[in-house]
């Protein structure tokens, strides 16, 4: 069997025809939970977002005025978890309906958004692209590579390389931005390249449409000036607390970066592919294992169902989790995408690179699995 046969083997090793045919009884399934369960609570919502940013800006204040030591590390670590579950707000965002809660998405662009230099417009388009049937693991999917099939320096310099994010999105909003006025070419290639959260370095992102161009030009605008004030901030208030900051967001971008690396068992090589096979393709991380909450908030330690249930809730997929465990004919499926952590599945994904070697030839060969040697 050649390489790519064994690899698209082990894809879809756990449903048989799962790239091309759907689990009828799970989609069934999920689509009456999604049904009782799809309303999404404001009081959670609100409560949730704005305890999260008031806890890591009130940390993070703390860690730019007291002395360094290990008061300074603490509070960092406190402000670098809840500012990334404040954060991962933006994919909430993508999912509810414009009418869902009403201010939400304002309020969040303001508080968390435009001062993290990440506002929802970054997100919002291109995560629609990765939840679309028809391309979900394909080129034209931002957040979709291959991961377990490229090399193994890859994985470490994806993780590596969120460290220089903040800087990256200082010098996209504060300097690329402004320039970008009087430069057409540059404000054309700033919203191609640097307007998406995508991995997909080969991706570049469409005009706005229409009825969206007026809120995207007026989050970019108020992300820029923040960009240029943070830039000067250095003039008047020194370089501390900018470099605290910095390292509080590298934190939370390596944080997210982790997170991402094992959100997908990114084995796909380009081609379309079932919901199921999607769903097989991602990664629930559900309990008993407490540490998943902390690195897979607002909801992501369900990652798989939620590419089953997009527009739930997050704070119902705990519910629709166990229902869907407990069905009778649809928790055998369902099962097949939970792993235990995040240790786990780095050790998986990383093993997956490992399995490519360079033959006497010059020609990628597959390395034996353990019960092929065995055989």
């Amino acid at each position: 069997m050649t390489d790519t046969a064994h690899r698209r083997q082990d894809t879809v090793a756990a449903y048989t025809g799962a790239r091309d045919q759907d689990d009828k009884a799970l989609l069934k399934a999920a689509a009456a939970i999604m049904r009782e369960l799809g309303e999404a609570k404001a009081h959670i919502y609100w409560l949730d977002m704005l305890g999260s940013a008031l806890v890591g800006y009130a940390a993070l204040a703390g860690a730019i005025l007291v002395p360094f030591g290990w008061l300074t590390v603490a509070l960092g670590l406190v402000s670098t978890l809840a500012l990334y579950r404040a954060l991962l707000f933006i994919h909430e965002l993508t999912h509810l309906h414009r009418d869902a809660l009403p201010g939400f998405r304002t309020a969040w662009n303001l508080l968390v958004g435009i001062p993290m230099l990440t506002p929802s417009f970054m997100y919002e388009d291109g995560h629609t692209i990765h939840h679309s049937r028809k391309r979900y693991g394909t080129p034209e999917d931002p957040e979709y590579l291959p991961l377990a099939l490229m090399k193994p320096w890859s994985l470490p310099a994806f993780v590596l390389i969120a460290l220089l994010a903040p800087i990256g999105l200082v010098i996209r909003y504060g300097v690329l931005a402004p320039l970008g006025l009087l430069i057409p070419p540059l404000r054309r290639m700033n919203w191609e390249r640097f307007s998406t959260l995508a991995i997909n370095p080969d991706f570049r992102r469409r005009p706005p449409a229409p009825a969206d161009k007026r809120r995207f030009v007026l989050l970019e605008t108020g992300a820029a000036i923040w960009g240029v004030i943070v830039i000067a901030s250095v003039f008047w208030i020194g370089w501390r607390p900018l470099a605290v900051a910095l390292a509080v967001f590298s934190a939370v971008g390596v944080l997210n970066q982790l997170r991402t690396l094992v959100a997908h068992l990114w084995e796909n090589e380009g081609e379309p592919m079932s919901v199921t096979a999607q769903y097989l393709d991602t990664v629930n991380v559900p309990p008993p294992g407490p540490l998943a909450a902390l690195w897979a908030p607002v909801g992501l330690r369900y990652h798989a169902l939620h590419h089953l249930l997009p527009s739930l809730p997050y704070h119902a997929l705990g519910e629709a989790h166990r229902r869907l465990a407990a069905h009778e004919h649809a928790r055998e499926t369902y099962g097949r995408a939970h792993y235990r952590g995040m240790m786990p599945l780095l050790g998986k994904i990383g093993g997956s690179t490992m399995r490519r070697r360079v033959g006497a030839g010059g020609d990628a060969v597959r390395a034996p699995m353990p019960e092929e040697t065995a055989a």
